[in-house]
Formats: C-alpha cells, sequence, structure tokens
C-alpha cells in the first residue's frame, strides 16, 4: 500500500521593491468550504475523489497527524524565507493549530486519474520572481504515484481540465517504480513543454518534505527540497527552449590532405622469414593405436594441437605520423535560427492551480 500527502497552498507575486503579493494560498482550514473553491473536471466520468483529512503518523499515541504542504509563487525572498521557516520541520513535528492538525486533500481510490483546480486572481511575473513551494507526504511507500501540481494560464476550462490541458508550468515530485524517482521541472514554451535536462532526485521516503521553485527575471532558477538547494543555473542552459547559439559550419569540409591518423605502420619494418608457421600442427607426441585397422578405419591421422612456435598475423608495428595535424575538428559558425530571449521564464497570464495525477494508491495531501 502507497501514499502520498500534500499540504498548504499558496501562490504570490510582486515587485521586488514592494511586498509580496499572495495570490493564493490554501490551507483547508475551513472543513468542507474548500469544495468552493476547488472544482473537479467533468472531462472524464471516473475521475478519483479527493477527500479531506488530516492524514496519519504513528507516535506515542498513535494520533492523526498531517504535514503541510505549502505551493506559493512570490518575488519576495523574505516571503520565502518565511515561509521555509515555519514548514521546516513538518518531516518529525506534529502540525497542530487552534483548529486541531492541519489537514489536506487525499486521494482516496486506488489506481485513478485525479484532476481537480482552484481559481485565483490572473497576473503576469513578468520583471518579477516567481516561486511555488508546497510540501509532500508519502505516508506509506509509493510504488507509482505523482505528486506536481500545475500553473495554468486563466483561460483554462476548470471543468475540462485533462492531461493534455495546455500549462505553464509543472513542478513536483514523481514516483514509478525503482526506475523514476524525479522532481519534475517542465515550463511552457511557445507551446511546447520542455523537461530539464538534468536529474533531480526526489525523497520517497514516508515523512514529509518541502519542494521549492524558484524562477527569476534573469532567466534563472533554483530547486530546494526541505530549504536546502539541490539544483540551480539558467533557463536556457538546462532546457532545449532555444536552438544551440553555435553549430557546424555545413560549408567546410576536411582538406583531403589532412592526416589525423596519430600513428602508422612502420614502412622500415619487415616480416621475418621464420614468421609464417601454422596455429595447428599434429602432435608429435600422438602414435598410431596398436588395434588401428587402416580397412576398416581409414588412414590414421594425429590429432592437431596448438603450434608453439606460432606468432599469429604478422603486423608492422606501428611509429608517431610525421604528418599527423591532430584531430580535425568541424567548425562553427553562429546559428542563423537562433534568436536569444530574455523572458524565457515569462508568463502572461497565471491564474488557475491544479492538480492532475494519477495515484495508484495515494494519498495527496495540499
Amino acid at each position: 500500500m502507497t501514499a502520498l500527502s500534500l499540504l498548504l497552498m499558496a501562490v504570490s507575486a510582486a515587485s521586488v521593491l514592494a511586498e509580496s503579493a499572495v495570490y493564493f494560498r490554501e490551507q483547508f482550514e475551513d472543513g468542507d468550504a474548500w469544495k468552493s473553491r476547488w472544482l473537479e473536471s467533468k472531462h472524464k466520468s471516473d475521475y478519483g475523489l479527493f477527500v479531506l483529512t488530516a492524514g496519519k503518523f504513528l507516535r506515542r499515541r498513535r494520533e492523526r497527524q498531517s504535514s503541510s504542504i505549502c505551493v506559493d509563487m512570490t518575488s519576495s525572498q523574505q516571503a520565502v524565507s518565511l515561509l521555509e521557516k515555519r514548514r521546516t520541520h513538518t518531516t518529525h513535528k506534529r502540525w497542530v493549530n487552534q483548529k486541531g492538525p492541519y489537514r489536506g486533500l487525499q486521494t482516496s481510490q486506488d489506481a485513478r486519474f485525479y484532476a481537480s483546480s482552484a481559481r485565483f486572481d490572473d497576473f503576469s511575473n513578468k520583471g518579477e520572481p516567481l516561486v511555488i513551494q508546497f510540501t509532500v507526504k508519502h505516508e506509506q511507500s509509493i510504488d507509482c504515484g505523482g505528486g506536481y501540481i500545475k500553473l495554468f494560464p486563466s483561460g483554462l476550462n476548470q471543468e475540462d481540465m485533462h492531461g493534455d490541458s495546455v500549462y505553464n508550468i509543472m513542478f513536483g515530485p514523481d514516483i514509478c517504480g525503482p526506475g523514476t524517482k524525479k522532481v519534475h521541472v517542465i515550463f511552457n514554451y511557445k507551446g511546447k513543454n520542455h523537461l530539464i535536462n538534468k536529474d533531480i532526485r526526489c525523497k520517497d521516503d514516508e515523512y514529509s518534505h518541502l519542494y521549492t521553485l524558484i524562477v527569476n527575471p534573469d532567466n534563472t532558477y533554483e530547486v530546494k527540497i526541505d530549504n536546502k538547494k539541490v539544483e540551480s543555473g539558467n533557463l536556457e542552459d538546462d532546457w532545449d527552449f532555444l536552438p544551440p547559439k553555435k553549430i557546424k559550419d555545413p560549408e567546410a569540409k576536411k582538406p583531403e590532405d589532412w592526416d589525423d591518423r596519430e600513428k602508422i605502420p612502420d614502412p622500415d619494418d619487415k616480416k621475418t622469414e621464420d614468421w609464417d608457421k601454422p596455429e595447428n600442427i599434429p602432435d608429435p607426441d600422438a602414435k598410431k593405436p596398436d588395434d588401428w585397422d587402416d580397412e576398416m578405419d581409414g588412414e590414421w591421422e594425429p590429432p592437431m594441437v596448438t603450434n608453439p612456435e606460432y606468432k599469429g598475423e604478422w603486423k608492422p608495428r606501428e611509429i608517431s605520423n610525421p604528418a599527423y595535424k591532430g584531430k580535425w575538428i568541424h567548425p562553427e559558425i553562429d546559428n542563423p535560427e537562433y534568436t536569444a530571449d530574455s523572458e524565457i521564464y515569462k508568463y502572461d497570464s497565471i491564474g488557475v492551480i491544479g492538480l492532475d495525477l494519477v495515484a495508484g494508491q495515494v494519498w495527496y495531501y495540499l
């Protein structure tokens, strides 16, 4: 049996010079009122059902407890720091507020597709850092299940949301058997989804883990797990958004007289006269059996044995090539199809957060 949990969600973005603007925060503190904010897709008739629960974590009194998931988009590093400080110890601490343990959404049925989303005020992250963070908890060993979220443009038809619905960003852990335990960081750029070219390993234990993605307006990014940086870099370098800056010059050809052989056979080396010896010879110690009958058994021939004087195929020794010019390197030129883009990071519309996943015996807290 496997289990996945996510808890608490927030979305924010704002000017670096201003306070962080929180566009969406979901803490599920008002009971079933969450159902008025989250809309289940009707694209399929057999989607699995999310339920509100605190999950479980066995301790002294076997209380049902939960870890908190927070998904935040913010431009303020101060806001990120505060959010992370609040959630740094979710792995082993009991999360209890005045109303009791924090609760979240749980996938309640095995081997089902799940599709639910919540809308917030549309915004663009142009010129602003964008931070997404949330906590995932696999309460039991998970065999296969997604623990990621998707951010959609505000034009999404929530009632028809499905796996092929166009999204802006997909971020979070994905586990499927022993071979796939990775953190997805997928960006939609000019209508195509681009996966990160690096392998970021996710956590696969039974504790709560905070996943954070920071996307900056200088086209840099950072991925954190439990408030520790696990990957960072430049969007252009780590995704194939753009064609390469340089390409091999199609007009360049290796000169016909270019000799890239580092070693050549020694022209002065000659095979010795006694070199050619057969690989196998008749066994000189073999004797014709006394009871051998040539008329009945045919002409007797001794068995063959390996020739101790056999030297193998002769090849001249090799010497350094005096005409060696080194390995020929194909010259490169500027790629005429390459155009720099300083706004790879930017999305004109961000207005929906969604859970679109397949769960096999999974709990999903948000």
